[in-house]
């Protein structure tokens, strides 16, 4: 267990596996005072579907709703382009962004990045098209974001490349990239307990640009 006195709320977004459970892990590490809201994604993954989720700007609006002021928003692959959205969108909102293994809203092919839509389907084939279509740009945006964000990137992903992370610290302007040796794309639930120390730290010295 980590040990820090400061509260905050953090909002949990999963990637395109939909569940809230995939957070459980690092959250059960980190302290008990900080408020914990685990989202998950109607539709994706093996998680029922709802007529009111069908593209990413429902997603969006899904995860703004539970935002409080301030939240840490704490995402994972596709969730970590709804987040930077949420940020683009919610500044005010949002006192710090972590972000792990995802694109960012970047393109993460020129950094090697493997094809994931051919496994995503075979495993989830009853998950919602969308999750396999919908793109977004947002490399000219990220210079607007003046939030702190801690990206936590695993050297051995094949799906989002620690490339990716280095560019995101390049355009993001108050960024920091840690790297865990051997982490794959499913690092943050799996080494949970690995990872805690850094978003603790992240949140103790790194504070909002009003505070």
């Amino acid at each position: 267990m980590v040990a820090v006195t400061m509260a905050h709320h953090l909002l949990f977004l999963p990637g395109a596996g939909g569940a809230a459970s995939f957070w459980h892990p690092l959250g059960a590490v980190l302290p008990a005072s900080w408020r914990k809201t685990y989202l998950s994604w109607p539709g994706l993954g093996h998680e029922p579907h709802e007529p009111a989720l069908q593209g990413l700007d429902d997603a969006v609006a899904h995860a703004a709703s539970r935002l409080e002021r301030p939240s840490v928003v704490v995402a994972q692959s596709m969730g970590g382009l709804v987040a930077v959205r949420l940020a683009l969108a919610h500044p005010d909102r949002i006192s710090h962004l972590i972000l792990t293994a995802t694109s960012g809203g970047i393109d993460v092919a020129s950094s090697g990045a493997a094809d994931w839509r051919g496994s995503y389907r075979a495993e989830y084939p009853n998950a919602s098209e969308w999750i396999l279509t919908e793109r977004t740009e947002l490399s000219a945006e990220l210079h607007r974001l003046s939030i702190p964000t801690l990206l936590l990137w695993g050297d051995a992903d094949p799906i989002s490349p620690v490339g990716v992370g280095r560019q995101l610290e390049r355009l993001l302007p108050r960024a920091r990239l840690r790297v865990l040796t051997g982490g794959d794309h499913m690092f943050a639930r799996d080494r949970a307990g690995e990872i805690a120390p850094w978003i603790a730290e992240h949140l103790l010295t790194w504070r909002p640009a009003d505070s």
